[in-house]
């Protein structure tokens, strides 16, 4: 825990200068560009403020500054957003965490679901606190987002018919499927449903299982929908999916080629 300590005027100046520049965090080529300096001697400048206490590291070449009432430098991060936009751009805030921002559940997720084109070594990162579960897909994948400003920084983040075909296509991005078709559902009562729009992004995705997924629970859900659940059924692909790959799936509902648990089983189908 580094305490803060104090720093001289030039110091001061310079710190001022970057942090006028910077949009919540501080990059090594922000703050070069602010103080006109070279990469080197900026890198410098700013392991030296963080050693300090008045910047705390996020991860190498990025730092955030440390408010004045704070007593130490080891201090949260204020928006994981942001900070996701700074580090796995190009990217999207998707899953539960964009459920949650559409108001698609009530639940309360720690993390923050990170869809991403980048391919980093760790999934599941810890960034000051804040926890982070990343997610790859290629750049033609990526489709149906807004843009949404967190402070100074334009965030994308999936709109809502994205956010269910995301979950649909990976449910552990909606914490496991019980919890995705409690969301699904909450997206049908909404103002936002658009079915005949998640089923064309479904087709866009090319992700078989996300069409056998959706027939089946919105039957299992009696949902009157007769034109979706054929369009459904019409985008059938040849191969048998699991309903959720993290569940025991022994029973297969024909209609659909899909693999349930045995305590998913409708009657009649």
């Amino acid at each position: 825990m580094n305490q803060l300590e104090g720093i001289g005027t030039l110091d001061r100046e310079r710190l001022s200068a970057v942090l006028r520049g910077s949009t919540g965090s501080v990059t090594v080529e922000q703050a070069a560009q602010a103080l006109n300096a070279t990469r080197t001697d900026t890198a410098k400048m700013l392991s030296r403020w963080c050693k300090k206490g008045w910047l705390a590291r996020v991860k190498r070449g990025l730092y955030v500054p440390v408010p004045l009432e704070s007593r130490s430098a080891d201090v949260s991060l204020e928006d994981p957003w942001a900070i996701a936009e700074k580090l796995y751009s190009p990217c999207y805030i998707g899953g539960w965490s964009a459920a949650e921002y559409w108001d698609l559940t009530e639940q309360i997720f720690r993390t923050t679901i990170v869809i991403t084109e980048q391919k980093p070594r760790n999934r599941n990162p810890t960034l000051r606190g804040s926890q982070y579960k990343l997610k790859t897909i290629g750049k033609e994948k990526v489709f149906g987002l807004k843009t949404v400003w967190r402070g100074q920084v334009k965030v994308q983040v999936s709109d809502p018919t994205r956010t269910i075909l995301d979950m649909l296509s990976d449910p552990k991005l909606g914490g496991g499927i019980r919890s995705v078709e409690d969301m699904l559902k909450n997206y049908l009562r909404s103002e936002m449903s658009n079915l005949n729009l998640l089923v064309e992004y479904a087709r866009r995705l090319g992700n078989g299982a996300v069409l056998k997924r959706l027939g089946f629970l919105l039957e299992r859900n009696d949902v009157s929908e007769k034109t979706i659940i054929d369009k459904c059924l019409s985008g059938l692909t040849k191969g048998k999916a699991k309903l959720d790959t993290s569940l025991k799936s022994n029973r297969l509902i024909t209609r659909w080629k899909l693999w349930v648990p045995g305590s998913w089983k409708t009657e009649g189908m």
